[in-house]
């Protein structure tokens, strides 16, 4: 099997559509880091990038620059905000909701942007950190 086959047999095994590349069950991931995962503790450090500036409570997921390569130009568009350490994909099914879906409540959050819709979705937030809804 040549490095062709097996990205092609890796990229089949993605739960997600899209640039983001996820295993379901992904055999590499502990237990205790499946923990981690689920109840968004990994999340944490990020909470530095929030005191630097460098990233807001709310607003789009980071994304990795490998995943940015592989966006569409209208995908693009969620770069032009500051990243969130929480966002509407977080607390409308996380893992269960397809790329597509992801990157369109995206683009609905940066051009219906309130700050009542902030406040709303950290309220939100806390009941699926708590319950690790919808993670895998």
């Amino acid at each position: 099997m040549n490095a062709e086959e097996l990205r092609a047999k890796l990229e089949a095994l993605s739960e997600q559509t899209g640039p983001v590349f996820k295993i379901k069950n992904d055999p590499r991931i502990t237990r205790i880091g499946r923990f981690i995962r689920k109840y968004s503790i990994d999340e944490l450090p990020q909470l530095i990038n929030v005191l630097r500036g460098e990233m807001s409570v709310v607003g789009p997921r980071p994304p990795l620059p490998k995943e940015v390569e592989k966006y569409a130009a209208w995908q693009r568009r969620r770069l032009s905000v500051r990243p969130g350490l929480t966002c509407i994909w977080q607390v409308s099914g996380r893992n269960q909701i397809s790329f597509d879906e992801w990157m369109y409540l995206d683009m609905q959050y940066i051009d219906n942007w309130t700050l009542l819709t902030d406040l709303r979705l950290i309220l939100k937030t806390v009941p699926v950190v708590i319950t690790g809804s919808g993670a895998s």
